[in-house]
């Protein structure tokens, strides 16, 4: 029998950051460098990895890290694609226009072009977590410049990309998927109060972990998962700070694990295997098998 194994080789870059956006960059690349250098045909790297987490407060003077999209940051991560010959997923902080930001990965093709934008569409306001104060929603319309939930083409795949508190949602994997995308995935930036007793910070990660496998599961797709570690105190005095916690991972269309990281920075390659996402999806043909007639008072907020 003839396989239809199509498969494609990941990198992961799990890093602790500072407050020097260069000696970020010069971490991130490090890893991509090392993660191409392993045979990794995409590669992806944590949210916002030039810089502190920095929305653990609201700062006005903040606002200053944004820059635009194509930008010097962008820009580096093209020229080193193109280098190496690689796709490169990255999390940067978009100045859209003035007073108008943006969560947004972007993509660079292998030949070091933008290849397509996602703008973050679920923004958190929690403690030490003040996105809202940052961050504008993505467009909820799909467009090629981030809007929706859109999968972005590459030579490598159709890139379904998230951010972060996208990865609570269901409705975001599945609408990624509905339109086609080869994987998931999602740069992270999440840790736990270190105030926290241990039983409560493994039950978050635990947490953490199981619901993006379960998009994994519920779509047949392969997920990647880029987080950042170290501990990063709160500027402002108001809590401690957080833990980044690290553990980023890939999980194969079963929600398997096929490799995940420590608390440590970290490089993870590991091998993907596109074409089982048919074979699961025929075994478990959850798509085929959905009440689309019956799921309209999912638009609604609450059933009251």
């Amino acid at each position: 029998m003839t396989s239809n194994r199509k498969t494609l080789r990941v990198g992961l870059v799990q890093q602790a950051c500072t407050d020097d956006a260069e000696i970020n960059l010069r971490a991130s690349e490090a890893g991509i460098r090392a993660a191409a250098a392993q045979g990794a045909q995409l590669v992806l790297l944590q949210e916002l990895h030039t810089s502190l987490y920095f929305c653990q407060h609201e700062s006005t003077e903040l606002f200053d890290l944004a820059e635009p999209i194509p930008g010097p940051s962008s820009d580096f991560l093209g020229a080193l694609a193109s280098e190496l010959g690689v796709v490169i997923v990255g999390s940067l902080f978009e100045r859209r226009a003035p007073g108008l930001y943006h969560n947004t990965a972007v993509v660079l093709e292998r030949d070091g072009r933008l290849a397509g934008t996602y703008r973050k569409m679920h923004i958190p306001d929690d403690p030490g977590y003040y996105e809202k104060f940052y961050f504008t929603p993505g467009d909820a319309q799909a467009s090629s410049a981030g809007g929706g939930f859109t999968p972005i083409d590459t030579s490598v795949g159709r890139l379904g990309v998230l951010v972060c508190w996208d990865q609570w949602y269901p409705e975001a994997a599945r609408l990624m998927a509905l339109a086609g995308a080869d994987l998931l995935l999602y740069p992270t930036a999440i840790g736990w109060n270190p105030q926290d007793v241990p039983e409560e910070q493994v039950r978050q990660r635990d947490a953490w972990v199981t619901i993006q496998r379960a998009h994994a599961v519920a779509n047949g797709l392969p997920v990647l998962v880029a987080n950042r570690v170290g501990f990063e105190a709160d500027p402002s005095g108001q809590w401690p700070g957080s833990q980044f916690w690290g553990h980023s991972f890939v999980a194969g269309p079963q929600g398997e694990i096929l490799a995940a990281a420590g608390t440590d920075p970290d490089l993870l390659v590991v091998d993907v295997d596109l074409a089982r996402s048919e074979n699961v999806r025929r075994w478990w043909p959850f798509l085929r098998d959905r009440r689309i007639d019956a799921y309209g008072d999912l638009v609604r907020r609450y059933r009251d």
